[in-house]
């Protein structure tokens, strides 16, 4: 797939190109989702190839998002986990998302909210709150993804939930569940008991 994907940089073998990204990154998905100075590190990748990567890459997400937009996203786990799963673990830094959805828990928004370091994001229950109000959302769902690839919540992931339904119920907006993305593994909240 790799050599497909590469076959439109100029006359070029892309086969030893395509091994040497999957020597490199281990997989077709972590090829894809590498950062681009990391992929501009392999040797006869230059920012045409990147561009390819990056472009089936941004495809794959969208195709994802694609099935969940517009839909009730409750009955609709496996594909919401499918994309959420695509987006965010591979993902090096932590990253806190919300998916603002209307009161049929269709999906309005997916938002990153904050981006942090490897192992923690500031979350703000009042912006979370500002823009849910925003959006005329009636229910969120928390998203965030360890680096580490361990799904397990820390003390410091349950208070922040807390804390961010605490505020936004004050709003008449319901809090349905925080997911955490680890490496191929999720935890969600609200099936752990924790929300």
């Amino acid at each position: 797939m790799l050599e497909i994907v590469l076959f439109a940089l100029p006359r070029r073998d892309t086969k030893p190109l395509a091994r040497a990204l999957l020597a490199r990154f281990g997989s077709f998905a972590r090829v894809i989702s590498a950062p681009v100075q990391d992929l501009l590190s392999v040797e006869g990748m230059g920012e045409a190839g990147v561009a390819a990567l990056k472009s089936v890459h941004s495809a794959a997400l969208r195709l994802l998002r694609a099935e969940i937009m517009g839909q009730p996203v409750l009955n609709n786990w496996d594909r919401l986990m499918a994309y959420l799963s695509a987006e965010l673990s591979r993902e090096r830094v932590e990253q806190f998302r919300v998916l603002f959805l209307d009161n049929r828990n269709r999906l309005l928004a997916d938002e990153a909210q904050q981006r942090g370091t490897v192992n923690h994001t500031p979350v703000y229950p009042r912006e979370v709150s500002k823009r849910a109000l925003e959006l005329h959302a009636t229910a969120l769902v928390l998203v965030h993804n360890h680096p580490s690839g361990d799904p397990t919540p820390s003390r410091d992931d349950i208070v922040m939930t807390q804390q961010i339904r605490v505020a936004v119920e004050a709003l008449s907006v319901v809090l349905h569940d925080h997911v955490v993305i680890g490496n191929g593994r999720w935890l969600s909240f609200r099936k752990e008991g924790l929300l």
